[in-house]
């Protein structure tokens, strides 16, 4: 595959606003991440969210900067205008993103989109990686390539395999299946993502605890299973991250869930 017109498609088709085209850029079974709203689409899925989105979202994208590859993951700036005086978005007239893929045969098994529309709107920026750095990490060595390699790498990683259901996954086992060193590892997640290593594992591990919490089929599962399932290995230490997360207990999610199905 030729990465850059790979990409060059990509930015094409949201250009011409054709969700199937966009989501084409995905494998059948491939994963659309939006991090900001903590959401997953599939295939099928993305297909149906663009096509609402483009109804009323009319922006330019283009591609700023380098692509940069490393092996089978993709990372690149883009910055979005808006290019219809009649949109009826809430969204900012322009903000600017990165976005991570891994590729699989001709097309991306995982999109990870990262953004931030508030005050500057200014995105998780390529460029602007170094200036997001802790400054105790200053000569760790790691460059803002290769932080944001690793952080492509982490988020497949931990997406695919679902190490955060692993109660015994430390900050060392993590690096080791990342294939980084643990402090290169610890700046990712800090500097990154904003967050402790235990915030961000204990994202994801709410994170399917909610799923759990909202399936029919998983209701009959009392929540000190459900917090057994996805890694915790006390109650309390469940209900103080879902808290932190949620803002609710896990019972309070689930009884919210269970309103919104009758």
């Amino acid at each position: 595959m030729q990465v850059t017109k790979f990409v060059e498609s990509y930015f094409d088709a949201w250009n011409h606003e054709d969700a199937q085209a966009v989501a084409d850029h995905l494998t059948e079974d491939g994963v659309y991440q939006d991090i900001p709203v903590n959401t997953k689409r599939s295939h099928d899925t993305l297909i149906s969210y663009l096509s609402r989105f483009f109804a009323s979202n009319h922006h330019r994208y283009e591609l700023i900067g380098d692509i940069l590859t490393n092996g089978n993951t993709v990372a690149f700036q883009y910055k979005s205008t808006l290019s219809d005086s009649e949109n009826t978005s809430e969204l900012p007239a322009s903000y600017c993103g990165a976005e991570f893929m891994s590729l699989h045969g001709d097309a991306a098994i995982t999109i990870v989109d990262y953004y931030d529309m508030g005050g500057s709107h200014q995105r998780t920026n390529i460029s602007n990686v170094g200036d997001q750095r802790n400054s105790k990490y200053a000569k760790s060595g790691l460059s803002e390539e290769q932080l944001l390699v690793y952080k492509a790498r982490l988020e497949t990683i931990m997406q695919a395999d679902q190490l955060y259901l692993r109660s015994d996954l430390t900050l060392p086992k993590l690096a080791l299946a990342v294939s980084c060193s643990v402090n290169h590892l610890s700046q990712v997640i800090n500097a990154g993502f904003g967050m402790s290593f235990f915030d961000y594992l204990n994202r994801y591990r709410v994170q399917y605890a909610c799923e759990m919490l909202s399936t029919f089929e998983d209701r009959q599962y009392a929540i000190l299973n459900i917090a057994f399932t996805v890694g915790f290995n006390s109650n309390s230490a469940f209900y103080a991250a879902f808290k932190k997360c949620v803002g609710q207990t896990p019972a309070q999610f689930r009884q919210t869930q269970q309103r919104k199905a009758n």
